[in-house]
């Protein structure tokens, strides 16, 4: 009896969209990655009169910030199946309008939004990467990158396929998440056993209304984590004579938040990780940044006011500021996988002269640092909105789902809170670095399989071997070989400066080729997360592949970088 542990390959599928240099109002959409290789297409679309005025309509309903009109619309403007139904429908007796006025809204546009980013050729890519995520039975992870900052205004969680179906943010057959390709270099860890997460209690309001004295010294109150040790520390500023009400109330917010992240919810029985909890209380910047450096956490929570602002906005902490390319700095050198901000607008862009700033959001400054995995909300949020989020989001994470998962459990349980025609749901905004696949805790499911010569297929051998001295291979052993220049994260290193530290991927995947009866065939395929991409050879032709992947067959020659001086190597299926 062999004890295997399921490491299956994640499909996902890329999505890009970013406006035209001449055509302000036309936009490309490009598909960066998919799992079958003539799912990379582009497409160029108008941004659609209708899809203007529903955006428009849907703020004047559901959105408390001045939001950017994408692209100038009119300023009167009232959607047809409104005008169409207002007649027939019931008054609501507290409002004195339709029951259903806002649902109609927030689907119309969720309608719209899908109709618009799946068309054409895009539509086509998507549907065949759902076909094959359904028939090898995993989820789909669909990863969108808004490079418009006008356009990440928009609530695209909200998109479904048509009226009456799910919206796309609560299926968990396929997990939405915001990307950049902006980004740095995703500093690969071990998985945990447990979640260790430090919490932070920031400002209220904005610093010059702040309950705590500048210049007055701090005192510390010791907090128990989870396992019952005195481990963390609050840092609580002593507070003005008249104002010991609101130094207890921010106590008692904390206190309930560290017990939520503990204890989760009551809603599943099944078995999780465990949790320990540390507080900081209104700390300084240099405080979050010591305790980060010292302790060895994994996830990284803040409560308090927030801004926008054009480099990550501002986090109000004790009795300074800090933006979120400082947080950033911190956060990545902790080694810090997911960071979750219970703050107003954490996912909008700074807006300057009515137009909005790119890459000015708190989580995308994040992201674009290295970050792995960022939730931060769209518009203002109830503290009891947050705080059913976090405490669903928080069990499903010690149940040791990936974190894009997570989200669309806790997102569907906003939505049987506060339903359909609430913004709540839509709130909740998760942005996923490109190579993070979502997950922090290890996984404790094993399956045990009798391994015989009936039982399993044999596979064909794979392999590298060195063209320049054919005595070197390295053979395919494992479901997937990782190709880089750092020794502890790849199977094969190559110490070559134009080598990307994580560069490429062979793996393969069992199909069906030809006539069914053939049964299923191995099929290998690399996959290339360089920065400057792979250069490969069947036959007589050099081509190149960039964060993409394309099917491997016997004597493909392979150089990874962009160097012709770089390693040449062959790659070799044994029958």
């Amino acid at each position: 009896m062999w004890e295997l542990m399921a490491d299956r390959e994640s499909l996902c599928l890329w999505l890009a969209v970013d406006s035209l240099l001449i055509q302000r109002d036309r936009f490309a959409i490009w598909v960066l990655r998919a799992p079958h290789p003539s799912g990379h297409v582009h497409y160029d679309c108008a941004w659609s009169p209708d899809l203007a005025n529903a955006w428009q309509g849907w703020q004047s309903i559901f959105s408390l910030r001045s939001l950017p009109q994408v692209p100038h619309i009119p300023s009167a403007y009232v959607p047809q199946f409104v005008l169409e139904e207002v007649a027939e429908m019931p008054d609501d007796p507290l409002t004195g309008q339709p029951a259903s006025y806002s649902s109609r809204y927030m689907q119309h546009l969720g309608v719209c939004l899908w109709q618009w980013l799946f068309s054409g050729p895009i539509k086509s890519s998507f549907e065949r990467s759902q076909g094959i995520a359904i028939g090898q039975d995993q989820p789909l992870r669909l990863r969108l990158e808004i490079r418009n900052p006008e356009l990440i205004a928009l609530p695209w969680e909200i998109m479904q396929s048509q009226p009456g179906s799910r919206a796309l943010s609560l299926n968990r057959k396929i997990l939405l998440s915001r990307t950049s390709s902006d980004v740095d270099e995703l500093e690969i860890t071990g998985l945990d056993r447990s979640l260790k997460i430090l919490l932070v209690i920031g400002q209220d309001s904005p610093v010059s209304d702040s309950p705590v004295s500048d210049g007055l010294a701090a005192e510390e109150v010791v907090i128990s984590s989870a396992e019952g040790s005195a481990e963390s520390l609050l840092e609580i500023g002593k507070p003005e004579v008249g104002e010991p009400d609101a130094m207890l109330r921010l106590g008692e917010e904390a206190a309930l938040l560290k017990k939520i992240l503990e204890q989760g919810s009551d809603l599943s029985m099944r078995p999780t990780a465990r949790r320990k909890v540390d507080v900081l209380l209104q700390p300084s910047a240099a405080e979050v940044s010591r305790t980060l450096e010292r302790g060895d956490y994994n996830v990284f929570f803040y409560s308090g006011h927030g801004v926008p602002g054009p480099d990550g906005g501002l986090l109000f902490l004790s009795d300074a500021t800090m933006s979120g390319t400082e947080l950033a700095q911190v956060l990545t050198r902790a080694k810090i996988k997911l960071a979750v901000f219970n703050t107003c607008w954490g996912a909008q862009p700074e807006r300057s002269q009515q137009w909005s700033l790119p890459r000015s959001s708190l989580a995308e400054v994040l992201l674009h640092h290295g970050l792995p995995a960022v939730v931060a909300m769209r518009d203002s949020i109830a503290d009891e909105e947050a705080i059913d989020f976090i405490q669903v989001f928080a069990q499903t994470l010690a149940e040791r789902k990936p974190v894009d998962e997570a989200v669309a459990i806790a997102r569907q349980h906003l939505l049987t809170l506060y339903h359909f025609n609430q913004p709540a749901w839509t709130l909740p905004v998760l942005y996923m670095h490109p190579d993070y696949d979502g997950a922090i805790l290890l996984r404790e499911e094993t399956t045990q399989i009798n391994i015989n010569d009936d039982f399993v297929p044999r596979r064909p051998q794979a392999l590298l071997r060195d063209l320049a001295d054919p005595q070197k291979v390295w053979p395919v052993y494992s479901d997937v070989m990782r190709i880089g220049r750092k020794p502890e994260v790849n199977d094969l290193v190559i110490a070559e400066p134009w080598v990307s530290s994580n560069h490429a991927e062979i793996f393969h995947r069992r199909m069906t080729l030809g006539k069914p009866e053939q049964g299923l065939q191995t099929v290998y395929f690399l996959r290339d997360n360089s920065r400057y991409g792979t250069f490969y050879c069947q036959g007589d032709e050099w081509r190149e592949v960039h964060r993409q992947e394309i099917t491997l067959q016997s004597g493909t020659q392979i150089r990874f970088g962009s160097s012709s001086e770089g390693q040449l190597l062959e790659f070799v299926v044994e029958n």
